[in-house]
């Protein structure tokens, strides 16, 4: 089946692929998505919202000692992103169709990522629509549980707003989790699609790193 974004080519998400729809009910106990990769014993770290893939891609290549999850919540682009993927045949990345808060909560099993990256979020302006953000109390205790010892949270964001509920979210948790620097590249903080778009149109960024404190 084609869509919309391949442009009439056909998507292939081979085994790069997963769908949580295909995978055990977490009434069965939660996942190990470690055990997905070749090299299981590589540290794990998971982007929310994947998108095409971009940051994906250009990560999986430059650190092939580490493996990457990429969560996807629309199909389109979770298709597209999975196909991208695979064409450059990559064995340290996997897409994964999901809702990612959902995933963390419900499936995740605890300590197995070392790095969460949180890039160009939805904002969800609207006030009622403030609890659908990523960013939220149970959210982050939810990163915690799932994150290894000294594992990082990396947010980005060019919207103020959000950004302002991001610090004061992260103020609020500061128990368990230490803000720091973010260290961004010597061009380009993470290289995203939206990074690139909005450098274009003169944004601005803001950026935090929120490392886990053991309890």
């Amino acid at each position: 089946m084609s869509f919309g974004l391949s442009r009439g080519r056909t998507l292939d998400v081979g085994d790069v692929g997963i769908d949580l729809d295909d995978l055990p009910s977490h009434d069965e106990g939660r996942l190990d998505p470690r055990a997905w990769f070749e090299e299981e014993s590589r540290p794990l770290e998971v982007e929310i919202g994947s998108g095409k893939g971009t940051f994906l891609v250009q990560e999986a290549a430059k650190c092939s000692e580490t493996n990457f999850l990429g969560i996807e919540r629309a199909a389109e682009f979770y298709r597209y992103g999975a196909d991208r993927l695979r064409r450059h045949a990559l064995d340290n990345v996997h897409m994964l169709h999901a809702d990612a808060v959902d995933f963390m909560r419900y499936w995740c099993a605890d300590a197995v990522v070392s790095v969460i990256h949180l890039y160009f979020s939805d904002p969800w302006p609207k006030k009622r629509h403030h609890k659908r953000r990523v960013i939220q109390s149970r959210t982050l205790m939810e990163f915690h549980r799932v994150l290894q010892e000294g594992g990082e949270v990396r947010i980005v964001t060019d919207h103020d707003e959000l950004w302002a509920w991001c610090q004061e979210h992260a103020a609020e948790h500061e128990s368990i989790f230490a803000r720091r620097p973010f260290a961004g590249g010597d061009d380009e903080l993470v290289g995203t699609n939206f990074e690139r778009k909005y450098s274009q149109e003169g944004r601005a960024f803001h950026a935090m790193t929120l490392t886990r404190i053991d309890a």
